[in-house]
């Protein structure tokens, strides 16, 4: 077996134990590896392993990795998800390669995937991103105190609903991207807001579908998962340092 292929083999131990301790299937929990500044050849290898979904953080990196990979790997196909800051000019890019987005955080980017995806003759899966932290250097919609601030909370809200009217997107559920710490338990209280976000759009909003949560990465995917996720995004755990391939 592959370093790669020992790797993977850890977290998704990892994860069903995760699982098993919140009461969850497992497989109800998406593995999405992430290939940001890894090469097409680091891809072909976590295909072989068993890896069906990769995220990238940049749209023109990722392109020409599903190009390179493309001619090697047919059934199944890699899922590929844009887990990245969306920028404007780059949004048709975006609707005409990959299969999710997990970074809607503003309503001008969704406009523009949902019109490409009309073209397209598609409809794009995607999740709203929200910012949970309140940290400046992070995307998303500003919703670190939605539980307290009426204005912030119905401004979000006003933004979910012209976005579920927008016919070429599919609106799934949220992410969130927390702050890296080493002790996990101090972003759990992140995940559980995430969490109940989710559930009062259920009640608010039932035009999504809302079933999809993407938070937890490679330091914190099992308090993540315990507390909800359905989609984890994992680079480092898998492939090793950045760079180091």
């Amino acid at each position: 077996m592959s370093e790669i292929g020992e790797n993977l083999a850890e977290i998704e131990e990892r994860m069903a134990e995760a699982a098993v301790r919140s009461g969850r299937e497992v497989g109800a929990i998406t593995l999405v590896a992430v290939t940001k500044t890894f090469s097409a050849e680091v891809v072909l290898e976590a295909h072989e392993a068993g890896v069906r979904h990769f995220g990238e953080n940049r749209a023109r990196e990722g392109i020409s990795k599903m190009t390179a990979v493309a001619p090697y790997v047919s059934d199944p196909r890699p899922i590929w998800h844009m887990i990245g800051h969306v920028q404007s000019r780059k949004a048709r890019r975006v609707a005409d390669h990959y299969d999710y987005v997990h970074s809607i955080d503003r309503l001008k980017i969704a406009r523009r995937l949902s019109d490409r995806a009309l073209e397209m003759d598609r409809e794009l899966p995607v999740l709203l991103e929200c910012n949970i932290s309140g940290e400046g250097s992070k995307y998303g919609f500003a919703l670190e105190d939605w539980d307290e601030d009426g204005p912030q909370l119905q401004e979000f809200l006003t933004a979910v609903e012209e976005i579920l009217g927008l016919p070429g997107l599919k609106v799934r559920g949220l992410m969130t991207m927390p702050p890296y710490v080493e002790d996990p338990e101090e972003v759990r209280p992140l995940f559980v807001s995430l969490r109940s976000l989710r559930d009062l759009l259920r009640e608010r909003v039932p035009g999504g579908s809302w079933d999809e949560l993407s938070m937890g990465m490679t330091n914190d995917f099992e308090v993540a998962i315990e507390e909800g996720a359905t989609m984890v995004r994992i680079g480092r755990a898998i492939f090793g340092a950045r760079g180091s391939r």
